[in-house]
């Protein structure tokens, strides 16, 4: 039985019709500050807890909790007769329900608080009555969350005014569940201002933001949740229309995004990204948004059929005509405008996913992997500029192969090792993806393109006088003549092999360009 409740939020929403509700069913309520505020300014009779406890809230607020008539009341154990006997001595009334959420820590570090003002805003008596509470919800009832009042309300109804044990325990794992984000917040907070990437002890959290239809494949489950480094992408997507999103559309989604991310709108011009299965089957920059997707499409238009669309600038009316002609699972770009809008409306399962900005690509951040019990963890993947490059041959490439081998070395770094990617005019022509050789990624690039100008009744594969990247160096000069063969004029690798002298030899005999970069981009 509920008898009385502390109320102490900093989210104020849905206080009123709680204090409402437990006022009308007789349950004194104790408060603090601006909680207590808001309920007097309701009409409602509250006890304030320095008038409780008899001791005055002191050290600017710090202090007004942490006091054994608080605690006390909320830890006793109401069958054990010593518990009993403690509280009647030292004048310690039970508290059964326990309504508390945290000071706004997060949004302070958000908004680019000061350091001081970050502190501030860690709360600490509020952590420690909904550990209390957690921990006695045998007897105590605790409530974090302004969502789940309406099921405390209809329980303590439903229960002649009590809340169940069923409701208490749920509560109670979603109270520690709360006290365990907010510390992590807070200790991966200090390990950025220490400037520590890896920190001695790695606290992850996540708010669950759906359970998904089932996983990778169907007999598996799933769920998305949403922490971390406030990135722009999935997490912060607004999904304007289709149906729901599946496990691996999330997961192509943000690959296709982080890909298209790495081409500035203001410095490279409009870009597209199409993704299967998380490698890219076209890639390219244009004048325009939709002349970026043709020749991103034109890569690869039989694997494009049911990919993921990644654009770096909104989404205009022509570029959703072109897209609308094949069958696309999934649509992510920072806007798109109205007409649009209209266009895609037509197809209602596609997705259409609008982010609100694109994502750094710079930005130093780390990424986290779970294997058999642990995970592993790395910074970002940096971006290659033109000062990393040298030239290692006797040709050196012209302006135009510069560009492009660099946008083709900027592609390889988001498609699976081993990577072998050519490029024209920028936009890929072929990508070799995954292959445990090399030379096997090369020549399936190869292979992918002649079967595109077959199909289109072209005489020679787009490979001819396009550029090739690898990500990672050569091994042997056989990956090199394959995409020689291909018809390359200039080559684009990290370099760093024990055979790089016959490596550059082949490459001086075949007369083509090549530059080492001295940065590697594996991607597994």
């Amino acid at each position: 039985m509920i008898r009385r409740a502390i109320l102490s939020v900093s989210n104020k929403s849905g206080l009123e019709e709680l204090g409402a509700f437990l006022a009308g069913r007789g349950i004194e309520m104790l408060s603090t500050g601006g909680s207590a505020r808001t309920l007097q300014a309701a009409g409602l009779d509250v006890k304030e807890v320095a008038d409780y406890t008899g001791f005055p809230e002191m050290m600017d607020g710090r202090v007004k909790t942490l006091h054994p008539k608080v605690h006390g009341g909320i830890l006793a154990l109401r069958d054990v007769a010593a518990h009993r006997d403690a509280m009647e001595t030292h004048g310690i009334a039970d508290i059964d329900l326990v309504v508390v959420n945290l000071y706004p820590f997060e949004e302070t570090v958000a908004k680019g608080a000061p350091f001081t003002d970050c502190i501030e805003n860690i709360d600490i008596g509020g952590p420690a009555m909904i550990r209390s509470a957690a921990k006695n919800h045998a007897h105590v009832t605790v409530v974090v969350d302004p969502e789940d009042y309406q099921a405390v309300m209809k329980d303590i109804e439903a229960n002649d005014g009590a809340v169940g044990d069923d409701l208490r325990r749920q509560l109670a794992a979603k109270a520690y569940a709360h006290t365990g984000a907010y510390d992590a917040a807070i200790s991966n907070w200090f390990a950025r201002e220490l400037g520590a990437s890896f920190p001695e002890r790695l606290v992850l959290s996540g708010q669950r933001r759906e359970v998904l239809r089932y996983g990778e494949n169907p007999h598996q489950e799933a769920a998305f949740y949403v922490g971390g480094e406030p990135r722009p992408g999935i997490a912060t997507a607004q999904q304007v229309q289709g149906k729901a999103l599946s496990f691996n559309n999330l997961n192509d989604t943000d690959a296709a995004y982080e890909l298209v991310a790495e081409f500035d709108p203001q410095k490279h011009g409009p870009a597209v990204a199409i993704i299967k299965h998380a490698n890219p089957c076209g890639v390219a920059v244009g004048e325009t948004l939709a002349e970026a997707y043709r020749k991103a499409f034109a890569c690869d238009p039989v694997s494009a059929f049911g990919g993921i669309i990644a654009l770096n600038s909104s989404l205009d009316s022509e570029t959703a005509e072109e897209i609308s002609g094949i069958f696309t699972e999934v649509i992510v770009a920072p806007d798109a405008d109205e007409t649009a809008k209209e266009v895609l409306a037509r197809k209602e399962n596609l997705r259409l996913l609008l982010t609100g900005s694109l994502p750094d690509p710079s930005s130093r951040g780390s990424t986290v992997r779970s294997l058999a019990g642990g995970y592993l963890v790395q910074t970002r993947d940096d971006q290659l500029t033109r000062g990393d490059v040298r030239v290692v041959t006797k040709k050196s490439p012209s302006e135009s192969e510069m560009a492009d081998l660099t946008f083709a070395f900027t592609v390889a770094k988001h498609v699976k090792s081993n990577t072998i990617v050519y490029a024209k005019d920028g936009a890929t022509v072929g990508v070799g993806a995954g292959q445990m050789s090399r030379v096997d990624s090369a020549r399936l690039a190869v292979r992918k393109a002649v079967d595109v100008a077959d199909a289109a009744g072209h005489s020679e594969p787009a490979t001819i006088g396009s550029v090739a990247a690898s990500d990672a160096f050569f091994p042997f000069a056989d990956g090199l003549l394959a995409a020689v063969e291909a018809g390359v004029t200039a080559v684009i690798q990290p370099g760093g092999s024990m055979r790089d002298d016959e490596v550059i030899a082949a490459a001086d005999d075949a007369g083509v360009a090549m530059v080492f970069t001295g940065m590697r981009h594996f991607r597994h």
